[in-house]
């Protein structure tokens, strides 16, 4: 009796071991929707300039997930400095403009000066 009470256990145990491991719920990147954003920053031109690297289109199509992620992940590095600098840009403008209302000086200096800094 105790036999067959430690057969059913390990052999319980063995299926526990076998058993697959549960896949992560959360899913990975969409590898050929960034594969295509790349593909369309090649066809722009502007690819050596936002993630380092030129690549064609045929160098795009061969890369594998790793890379695709690693460019990627550079391109919106890249957009987002944009971005960033657009943003600080646009700010420093309005603020010569908001300060060349009350008082009397020259945007442009004021403006150069302060993108300077």
């Amino acid at each position: 009796m105790m036999a067959q009470s430690e057969e059913i256990v390990m052999a319980e145990v063995r299926n526990l071991l076998e058993a697959e491991p549960a896949v992560s719920s959360q899913p990975g990147p969409d590898i050929p929707a960034l594969r295509e954003q790349l593909a369309i920053l090649v066809s722009t031109g502007k690819c050596k300039e936002a993630i380092g690297a030129q690549l064609t289109q045929d160098g795009v199509k061969r890369l594998d997930a790793k890379d695709v992620k690693k460019y990627y992940k550079r391109y919106e590095t890249h957009v987002g400095a944009k971005t960033t600098e657009t943003f600080v840009d646009s700010f420093i403008s309005l603020y010569t403009r908001a300060v060349g209302a009350f008082a009397p000086i020259k945007d442009v200096a004021l403006e150069s000066d302060l993108k300077k800094d």
